[in-house]
């Protein structure tokens, strides 16, 4: 069964910013929503553009349990803590360093109450955690087959590009077997692996609803897709209209801070492919 951190404080004073610890190379960057701010640290793998999108596109009701596969920084639950109703938001990492900086990350923002890290294997998840038991599961995978472009398998920001600890199908059976019924997945990825997706979601009873292309320019093919699937829900899905991120270099369009909550700025991330 799932564990699960309680903190009752409920304001952050200087002392306690204070007491949460920087390493060496680590700053701290401010996702301009909500006073919420991350540790990162430049030389591992930062977040990007796609997990805000996906913090965005996600939903979960009042009360709900949300976890979040492969969190790395833990970026999207700490957005979706302010920008959904959830009450328990866990956030699942395999690399040591990364879960430690994202449960630093967590106490900076106050949210020990209600969002927890776990240092963990995501691939054993259903043999430690009760199954059925979520309500929502959120995942920014590795994009790469493990067998695209030259990389260094040691290195964090291979494993976070690459499928060199978890696949894909590891990802889609583990959210399978510990959503409840009717309860949904959601997915950011690469267009180009779309039928993959689809497939290996039918297959672990991941119907998907909803979809949307997610396209650099308006003249550009899209980069990234955004998916909703739902656990043992009939076939039927609605393709949104594509969301453009850039009017022009540089600068977001209206459509892209509109979904980031009507926020007049959108967090200053990692555009690096």
């Amino acid at each position: 069964m799932i564990g699960f951190s309680c903190s009752f404080s409920r304001f952050m004073s200087e002392e306690r910013y204070l007491e949460v610890s920087i390493n060496a190379n680590e700053r701290i960057d401010d996702l301009q929503f909500k006073g919420l701010k991350l540790i990162q640290d430049p030389n591992r793998f930062c977040f990007g553009i796609d997990a805000v999108l996906l913090a965005n596109y996600a939903k979960a009701s009042e009360g709900s349990i949300v976890m979040d596969l492969c969190t790395g920084s833990g970026v999207i639950p700490i957005l979706m803590s302010k920008k959904t109703g959830a009450s328990r938001l866990i956030g699942v990492e395999l690399l040591k360093e990364s879960a430690e900086m994202a449960s630093r990350s967590v106490r900076l923002n106050d949210l020990e109450d209600r969002v927890e890290i776990m240092n963990e294997d995501i691939r054993i998840l259903p043999q430690i955690c009760k199954k059925g038991s979520i309500d929502v599961i959120t995942c920014n995978p590795p994009y790469m087959i493990e067998t695209h472009g030259l990389h260094n398998e040691a290195d964090d920001k291979t494993i976070a590009r690459h499928e060199v600890m978890c696949t894909l199908e590891d990802v889609v059976k583990t959210a399978s077997a510990l959503l409840k019924t009717g309860g949904y997945f959601y997915m950011i990825h690469r267009p180009f692996r779309l039928t993959e997706i689809m497939v290996t979601l039918n297959r672990y009873k991941l119907e998907p609803k909803r979809m949307r292309l997610i396209h650099p320019y308006v003249d550009k093919e899209p980069s990234m897709v955004l998916i909703e699937a739902k656990r043992d829900a009939r076939s039927r899905i609605t393709v949104e209209r594509p969301l453009i991120v850039y009017e022009r270099p540089g600068e977001y369009t209206e459509d892209l801070l509109r979904f980031y909550n009507g926020d007049k700025a959108s967090p200053e991330v990692n555009d690096e492919e």
